[in-house]
């Protein structure tokens, strides 16, 4: 309890007390006893109680998270020029009264969702694009009063700042911002320059009228229900695009791979054959090479020799002209 609401809680205790001792005094009049004691304490309590309730109306404490305008009956507009900061001030009783101002940071949430919202119908934003399809756009917009310029908010708006500025100048900024873009833009590529736009945007608005734009929040975009259907169908028609350009591509690495083993098996049989054919000649040439040797060497009586045990085995013995040495006759020398 500040001290301000000590004074008044005083103030009140007297009052009731002064009402308590006049009840007193009637009473005791009405039965002829005497009511001087009780007189003086009425003066006391009237005293003590126009005292602390002209002192409790004068005082005035401001907790620290906030402000105050001071709106009096002196003065051009009826308006203090600056602000009551936080802290015990000083008024004019009766002549004077503070209107309170949180500089706490605020949200305002347009959403379409009831538990974000104080309302239960949908607060979303829609917004028709640069290609003409229509998505809905939850965002919030934190800001706060801006303490130095507190009195031109008041006389310019009073209380109602939220729902005469705040609220129609988000929505009509998203719209126009998001307006400038194609849905695909806005939920994928552009969707981060968008925010930033609409954040500069409110950000002059809002300095312009004596807020202070904390932060945009740019919560959720969400489709019609028709080009939600259409973009889910457009999803699996790009699914069942890539997935037959794989099986493609797979009979594709299949048919290279075939080709690939056919070939080695072309470059395998081409080298199978090359190299029977190379040891075939070489063969050819060894048995040239033998036949050359073997026809170098032959004498008749190697040939005569040779006749001789190629004859049939069961051959013994060989009968002779007595005229003739050799059983074939050999050229002369």
């Amino acid at each position: 309890m500040n001290i301000s609401s000590l004074l008044q809680f005083v103030a009140s205790f007297a009052w009731i007390g002064l009402i308590g001792v006049v009840a007193a005094m009637f009473i005791r009049t009405s039965r002829n006893q005497p009511s001087k004691g009780l007189a003086t304490v009425a003066v006391v309590l009237l005293v003590l109680a126009i005292l602390m309730t002209t002192v409790g109306a004068g005082l005035v404490f401001i907790e620290p998270d906030d402000l105050a305008i001071v709106v009096t009956v002196f003065g051009g507009d009826g308006i203090r020029p600056e602000p009551l900061t936080a802290g015990l001030h000083w008024i004019i009783p009766f002549a004077e009264r503070v209107e309170r101002f949180s500089i706490l940071n605020q949200t305002y949430t347009m959403s379409s969702s009831a538990d974000e919202i104080a309302g239960a119908t949908d607060d979303s934003i829609q917004v028709r694009t640069k290609d003409g399809q229509q998505v809905y756009i939850d965002a919030s917009v934190i800001y706060a009063i801006d303490p130095l310029r507190a009195v031109d908010l008041y006389r310019t708006w009073r209380f109602n700042y939220e729902d005469g500025l705040v609220r129609p100048q988000a929505r009509g900024v998203i719209r126009d911002v998001a307006s400038q873009y194609g849905v695909e833009e806005i939920v994928s590529t552009k969707r981060a320059e968008m925010e930033q736009l609409i954040t500069e945007a409110l950000e002059r608005i809002f300095t312009s009228n004596n807020l202070v734009l904390r932060d945009f929040v740019l919560r959720n975009i969400r489709f019609s229900d028709e080009y939600a259907a259409a973009v889910e169908q457009k999803q699996i028609a790009e699914q069942q695009a890539q997935q037959a350009a794989f099986v493609v591509e797979q009979k594709r690495q299949e048919a290279e791979q075939a080709r690939q083993v056919a070939q080695g098996q072309a470059d395998a049989a081409v080298i199978a054959a090359q190299g029977a054919a190379e040891a075939r000649l070489i063969q050819a040439q060894a048995e040239a090479e033998a036949n050359r040797l073997l026809a170098a060497s032959l004498t008749p009586e190697l040939i005569q020799y040779q006749y001789i045990l190629n004859l049939a085995p069961g051959v013994t013995t060989i009968f002779v002209p007595t005229d003739n040495q050799f059983i074939l006759p050999l050229p002369a020398p």
